[in-house]
């Protein structure tokens, strides 16, 4: 199950030390990174980064080996039959598989020729995917290609469409000759139909068994959500005033809300937006829903936020980093980054530090690698330090990449993958190592291009 479906199902409005902290000396200082423009070229990199690239694509390698070529969304291993593949699998886990596919390209992990062919295989059956107006439906079967016969199978998840989009964008500027099928598919999704104009949001979904439109919205701005924003905007669909219609804080009026928030009101094109923070260990910041890595940083995978948003989401993403690793600090974990992941025996957790979010997800010592994945942009020595830690002290490290969790406190490692998770670790490793390439995909198309102006007007902490 994708932590994106599960977040969402929630009704989002929507011994360690100091010394590896690897801060900024002063964290309220607006902070600019060099714009990189060039096309991508692979670096050397650091070598334990490369391996770890190589052994997270073996998930796609083996999560792929079916006919319709559609990513599984979990593998477990140690099981009875020594691994289990599951049969299912979302439109996000087609995004991490596309942009995994374009990331293993471009740093060698498989010849041109042969992820032509994987291209060419899943663009077959994507264009033959059952659709609502060019949207896939949550989760299909992936021997058949089928919709799952559910109610959940069948829903229209504004979030999970947004990725498939992203996904598809990625992949049509890193294969142009796979162009003109994927361009279809993007321009397919009607953004449109998503969009609420009274509440300038988009809805969370839409149920096609009982025709409905879900009665909340995707309306944080520090949420895995804002990519759909951003391509909803950037295909024509909808106006540009949604980015300004999301929240960054709550209204502070909202009192069951961990924080009250601080700030000032700025207008941006007509929209009043509340441009408030909290504060934890001396940090300001902007919660994101449930104090989770991957509501904040997923974004920046495609995302250009460090170049374009320097006092804007690109502080807040580094602000939010520093803060999951000061927390682990405060509870002498020895190893940072928590987020929603997979556990032992199947099962999955929701878990974020407290006090990050609006709301208030659990937080028991379980911490997962692609989190500090995420984080390589932000602080590279710190989050390759991290990972080295995970292995030296867990042996997280399998046949596939890193186990998707370790349990600080009982040292329980939950021996599986999950496509979102793999999927995104080797997304972050290639914009890492090769010179923001995902990124660079993303932002040479139209749709990843129009919007970027949104992102640089923006000073969160500027009227605090």
């Amino acid at each position: 199950m994708s932590a994106i479906r599960i977040i969402g199902s929630t009704g989002l409005l929507l011994t360690a030390s100091l010394a590896f902290l690897d801060l900024a000396p002063s964290p309220y200082l607006a902070w600019h990174a060099p714009r990189r423009t060039s096309a991508p070229a692979v670096a050397q990199g650091n070598p334990q980064l490369r391996r770890d690239a190589a052994l997270t694509w073996r998930y796609f390698v083996d999560a792929t080996a079916n006919a319709t070529s559609l990513p599984a969304d979990r593998i477990d291993m140690g099981t009875s039959a020594g691994k289990s593949i599951s049969a299912t699998t979302s439109p996000t886990d087609i995004a991490m598989y596309l942009m995994s596919l374009t990331a293993a390209r471009d740093l060698g992990l498989v010849s041109p020729k042969a992820a032509n062919q994987r291209m060419k295989a899943i663009t077959a059956t994507l264009v033959k995917l059952p659709n609502w107006h060019g949207f896939p439906y949550n989760w299909y079967n992936t021997s058949t290609g089928s919709p799952q016969n559910t109610t959940s199978g069948h829903f229209i998840s504004t979030v999970d469409d947004g990725w498939y989009a992203a996904g598809l964008i990625v992949a049509r500027q890193a294969f142009p000759q796979f162009a003109a099928p994927l361009t279809r598919l993007v321009n397919a999704m009607d953004f449109a139909r998503l969009y609420d104009p009274s509440a300038g949001q988009l809805y969370g979904g839409y149920d096609t068994v009982n025709k409905t439109l879900t009665t909340w919205h995707y309306g944080n701005l520090n949420t895995e959500s804002r990519v759909a924003d951003y391509i909803a905007i950037g295909s024509g669909k909808v106006p540009a005033t949604l980015w300004w219609s999301v929240y960054r804080t709550l209204p502070a009026s909202w009192t069951w809300q961990l924080q009250k928030p601080v700030g000032q009101t700025v207008t941006h094109d007509g929209v009043p937006v509340f441009e408030g923070h909290y504060s934890m260990f001396g940090m300001k910041y902007v919660p994101s829903w449930g104090g989770s890595m991957f509501e904040t940083l997923m974004p920046t995978i495609v995302l250009e936020e460090q170049t374009l948003a320097p006092n804007g989401l690109g502080m807040n993403d580094r602000q939010m980093v520093d803060l999951q690793m000061r927390y682990a600090a405060s509870r002498h974990y020895p190893v940072w980054g928590i987020s929603p992941c997979a556990l032992p025996n199947n099962g999955y957790g929701v878990y974020g530090v407290p006090g990050l979010g609006a709301s208030k997800y659990a937080e028991n010592g379980t911490v997962t690698p692609y989190a500090t994945f995420l984080a390589l942009n932000f602080r590279p020595r710190a989050s390759v330090a991290n990972l080295a830690r995970l292995q030296s002290l867990y042996h997280l490290v399998g046949p596939l990449g890193y186990y998707d969790s370790v349990n600080v406190h009982s040292g329980a490692v939950a021996h599986a993958y999950l496509a979102l998770d793999e999927g995104m670790s080797l997304a972050a490793l290639d914009n890492y190592l090769n010179h923001d390439s995902i990124q660079h995909y993303f932002n040479a198309n139209p749709v990843g291009r129009k919007p970027q102006s949104l992102l640089s007007r923006e000073n969160m902490f500027l009227h605090s």
